[in-house]
Formats: C-alpha cells, structure tokens, sequence
C-alpha cells in the first residue's frame, strides 16, 4: 500500500498536471490560440497530463506559435529547430499512447482482467493494443492533411511514420509498469489509487525518453513529418 507520504505527493502532482491541462484548454479555445493543425489540440492537454508544469511552460514557448491567431501577430510562421521539432513529435506520438494507457488501465481494473494471476500482463495487450490505435489514429490526423493522402494512403503513411515511435514510448512505459509492480509494490497496487497514477506520469515521461531518438531518426529519414 502506498505511504501516506507518497500518497500526498501523488494528489499535487495530479493536481497540477490538471491544472495545467486546462489553462492549455483555456488558452487555445477560450483565447482563440487554436493550433493550426487539429490533433494538436488533444496533444498538449494530454502530454500536460504527464509532463505538467514542462509541458505548459513548452506550450507557451513554443506550441502558441502554432497558432494562427499567434502568427498572425507576429508575423511568424512557427517554423522550430529540430530538437524543438523532435520533441512536439514525440509528445504528438505520446499523446496517443498515454490516452491509450490511461483507458487500458481502466478497462483491465474495473473488469478485474489478469493473466497467470497478474494483471500487468492484461494490462501490457490491452493498453498497447489501445495505444496503438490511437497512435495511428494521431499521426493520420497530422499526416494525411499535411501530404494531402486519402484515407489508405493516410493511414498506411501514419503506420510507417509512427509504429516505431510508439513502441519506443511504451518501451519506456511498460518497463517503468514492471518497475511498479516487481520492486516498488510486489503486493499490487491499482488505478483507484492517486499513487498509480503519479508513477504512470513518471512512466510516461519515461516513454518520452525512450521515444525521442526513434523520433529523431524518422524525422531525419524523411518517414516521420516534422512538427
């Protein structure tokens, strides 16, 4: 069981990250920054949920500038340098991943699905099978309009573009989930506990480390859009 300690720290964290979230949601519909590609829109409250403060403080640096209402002002077409670029990539990748995650773990708990007695393992298929589609679903919206592809083309180019970099990310994730579940808390711990879900966000910024060099080498081989 979680001490009362981490317990607390877990309630700030999720706290703040929600917060964050939704200044980001305020920000883009409330004070018209909408981004100029839609699925953007979905990413940054997303990698906000994980990432919190970082993520709200890159939306500002640089996801605003996406914007049309923000070029428009200043004259600026929002172009980034490639570490820039790389990383909107990899939380563009991760976003679908985490909200994949962030249902699976749901699904698993409130069914009470295990495997060989554990429901980590029900929990790898079930959130990488989610993570997947909504992966996929992700890159289509930011692939297809921007190459101008039809729906097969679409989604065949999103698969080549983000199949790897979403392996990558839950790389990252499901090694930390391992971490959880062999080290940290070998008597289980749950979805229905602040503390699972403060370790997921360390979990999720994982897969963003794990991802972003699969990232940087798409990019550079001309598979993977750059944001």
């Amino acid at each position: 069981m979680p001490s009362t300690l981490l317990t607390a720290v877990s309630w700030v964290s999720l706290g703040v990250a929600f917060i964050c979230a939704g200044i980001v949601l305020y920000d883009m519909f409330a004070k018209g920054y909408r981004q100029k590609m839609f699925i953007m829109q979905w990413v940054w409250p997303i990698t906000c949920l994980y990432a919190g403060p970082l993520a709200l403080w890159f939306y500002y640096k640089y996801g605003r500038r996406s914007s049309p209402k923000w070029q428009k002002a200043h004259k600026e077409d929002g172009e980034y340098g490639e570490m820039v670029s790389t990383s909107i990539g990899a939380s563009h990748c991760g976003a679908g991943c985490t909200l994949g995650d962030i249902i699976g773990a749901n699904i698993v708990f409130l069914l009470g699905l295990q495997i060989a007695g554990m429901a980590l393992w029900s929990e790898y298929i079930i959130n990488f099978s989610l993570a997947f589609i909504l992966g996929i679903a992700f890159q289509y919206y930011s692939i297809a309009p921007m190459r101008g592809l039809g729906f097969k083309q679409g989604i065949i180019a999103a698969l080549k573009a983000d199949t790897l970099s979403l392996i990558a990310f839950e790389v990252g994730v499901f090694g930390f989930m391992a971490v959880m579940q062999f080290v940290l808390f070998p008597s289980g711990i749950h979805p229905n506990e602040a503390a699972y879900w403060f370790l997921m966000q360390i979990a999720m910024i994982l897969g963003f480390v794990t991802s972003y060099p699969v990232n940087v080498w798409l990019i550079r081989r001309g598979i993977k859009e750059a944001m």
